[in-house]
């Protein structure tokens, strides 16, 4: 590696390796704008705020001394910034297939790993996908990203001039202020959604600052052992429609959004988190989903990695992954809404006393080291333990601008490695909560028929409290 060069941290090196033609280590997203977007102004905000991450202007190289971050000398915005239009009339189908199409396709290796398309005639306004590489950032860094690029009013004061040749190393950014005064418009709505991963930010605030300790970090103390040892010793996933081979065609989809304020009020009322109905209504519909392809669902349980943050919350100007992964039994087989979900917040709150998000980060840091004979071994032995990939991103609870354009929908869709082929993301943003699925085609050739069953499910957990608030309150 070069001298001045900055190094690819072991983890992010672990994901960039994951790449394969049927799992692409693509981070996808997509803002949906009631309104037209003025190109020129996006391509301006990606400029100004997007490009302040010194690191997107990089492209990441993997060689046998150690990978690193190389600038691209000749960067091209118009590389990375493109304009396409649907055939109108457009609706939620076109750019489902659109989105699906671009889920298949590597990003050029030769440029930095992202790419943004405007997608103009979409449903009377516009679309944007973003495409990411996983090795960038983790879906907690990239909200923040996300976040410095859009504004709470149409046309907001302009953000603090950078000083030129003041760059941050660390993936952060540059400005004439020190990043912490730096505005991001609507950060502090997010931080305060990240208290979900609180339980593991004590165990893991050594590990969220120095990930390259990872490694070492997972070998100490008796309840890393133990974790270690309940991690073997986990078998294969049950056998479902969702596991077996795998082909190169992707299909995204997205449900109709969720009312934030009931899937909160339902969480109070219950005495749970929001993320354990978030979750519990997934898990009730891919068990509706499994029986009406004539499955038999009874005592199915479907395991699920389930992303866990481990960044400190005060950390918001640096990029890279900083999450760990916990295996979640979903109980697809209890049809009862009241006992699926008793059985999910079992589930997480015994989880939550666990090591096992520190520790397959430390795994990832290990398998950044160790090289990619011994990272696809150990990616194909745990992929086999779930079939599934599900991620829930807390999103700001505020109308927000981008580029002038009111920002009305966000989704993203995370990716899946190994062996596995379904991915569930769930975003919450400005009163909404959105649920996406991603799918290999061989697993799930129509996905539509699996999202449109999130909203019926949530439907019957809500119609269980209030018959229970009922007999209840008449008895």
């Amino acid at each position: 590696m070069s001298a001045g060069r900055e190094p690819l941290s072991a983890v992010d090196a672990a994901w960039l390796r994951l790449d394969r033609p049927h799992n692409l280590m693509m981070i996808v997203g997509v803002w949906v704008f009631d309104e037209a977007v003025d190109f020129g102004r996006f391509r301006r905000t990606v400029s100004e705020r997007f490009l302040r991450f010194d690191r997107f202007r990089c492209r990441p190289v993997d060689d046998v001394v150690g990978g690193y971050w190389e600038p691209d000398h000749e960067f091209d915005l118009d590389a990375h910034v493109r304009r396409v239009a649907l055939p109108a009339p457009a609706g939620q189908r076109e750019l489902e297939a659109l989105v699906s199409d671009l889920s298949g396709q590597a990003l050029d290796p030769r440029r930095p790993l992202w790419q943004m398309q405007v997608v103009d005639n979409y449903a009377g306004g516009a679309a944007i996908i973003m495409r990411i590489h996983h090795c960038y950032a983790d879906g907690i860094a990239l909200t923040r990203v996300f976040l410095a690029m859009t504004d709470l009013e149409r046309n907001p004061a302009p953000l603090p001039e950078a000083e030129p040749g003041r760059r941050s190393t660390r993936g952060g950014r540059r400005s004439a202020a020190p990043p912490e005064s730096v505005p991001l418009p609507g950060s502090a709505l997010l931080r305060e959604a990240l208290d979900e991963g609180a339980a593991w930010i004590g165990k893991a605030a050594r590990l969220a600052r120095h990930p390259e300790h990872a490694s070492e970090l997972a070998h100490q103390g008796f309840g890393l052992l133990r974790e270690i040892a309940h991690v073997a010793a986990l078998p294969d996933d049950q056998p479902s429609r969702l596991r077996g081979s795998l082909g190169k065609r992707k299909l995204a989809a997205w449900a109709d959004p969720l009312p934030f304020d009931e899937v909160r009020t339902i969480s109070k009322v219950l005495g749970c988190t929001i993320n354990d109905v978030l979750m519990a209504t997934a898990a009730g519909a891919i068990g509706s989903y499994l029986r009406s392809l004539g499955e038999d669902t009874d005592g199915l349980h479907i395991r699920a990695t389930v992303p866990v943050n481990l960044r400190d919350p005060s950390d918001g100007t640096t990029l890279g992954n900083r999450f760990g992964l916990v295996f979640l039994d979903l109980p697809v087989g209890i049809r009862d809404p009241l006992q699926r979900l008793r059985s999910v917040r079992a589930a997480m709150n015994e989880l939550k006393q666990s090591y096992q998000p520190v520790l397959l980060l430390g795994l990832m840091a290990a398998l950044g080291i160790l090289g990619e004979t011994a990272e696809e071994l150990a990616v194909e032995l745990l992929s086999r333990k779930a079939s599934l990939v599900a991620s829930n991103v807390p999103g700001p609870q505020r109308q927000l601008y981008l580029a002038g354009s009111r920002l009305s929908q966000l989704m993203f869709w995370v990716p899946q490695s190994g062996a596995i082929g379904v991915g569930i993301s769930i975003l919450t943003y400005n009163g909404q909560v959105q649920f996406g699925v991603i799918a290999d085609r061989k697993r799930i050739p129509d996905p539509r028929a699996l999202v449109e069953r999130f909203g019926r499910e949530f439907e019957q957990l809500v119609l269980a409290v209030l018959l229970g608030t009922f007999l209840k309150a008449a008895s």
